[in-house]
């Protein structure tokens, strides 16, 4: 049985290009208030870095040593973070990254746990600094 080859530009949503090849957000923060590492069973490494003032998310950056596939979903992951509140970014799921990007193969879906899982270790990460803060 013959496999369909992938054209990488014609077969991926525009969501998915964008957020594939953006390394706007990509950067290392040294003192940041929440910090999360995760690494895959891939062997891909993805970690975020949020700032936060009053609660406030004011910034959130990530460092990858991985695939496109992991740069898109932790793109994804700090698209879906605007606008929200604390509370609600506990809601983001790796399903609404596969969502968000549209045409992320299946077999990729990893990627997505992956960003999510590092994420939400910066969540915690942050709300304990807060707590301490307390």
């Amino acid at each position: 049985m013959e496999q369909k080859k992938i054209d990488f530009w014609q077969d991926h949503s525009l969501e998915y290009l964008e957020m594939a090849l953006k390394h706007d957000y990509q950067e290392r923060v040294t003192h940041a208030d929440g910090y999360g590492k995760r690494t895959g069973e891939c062997g891909d490494t993805v970690e975020f870095f949020i700032m936060a003032t009053d609660k406030k998310i004011t910034s959130i950056s990530y460092d990858i040593d991985g695939c496109v596939n992991t740069n898109a979903c932790a793109n994804a992951v700090i698209e879906l973070t605007k606008d929200k509140s604390m509370e609600t970014l506990w809601s983001i799921t790796h399903e609404d990254v596969s969502a968000f990007l549209k045409t992320l193969p299946a077999h990729e879906e990893h990627c997505a746990q992956l960003a999510v899982g590092a994420f939400y270790l910066a969540l915690r990460d942050l709300e304990s600094v807060e707590q301490k803060k307390r």
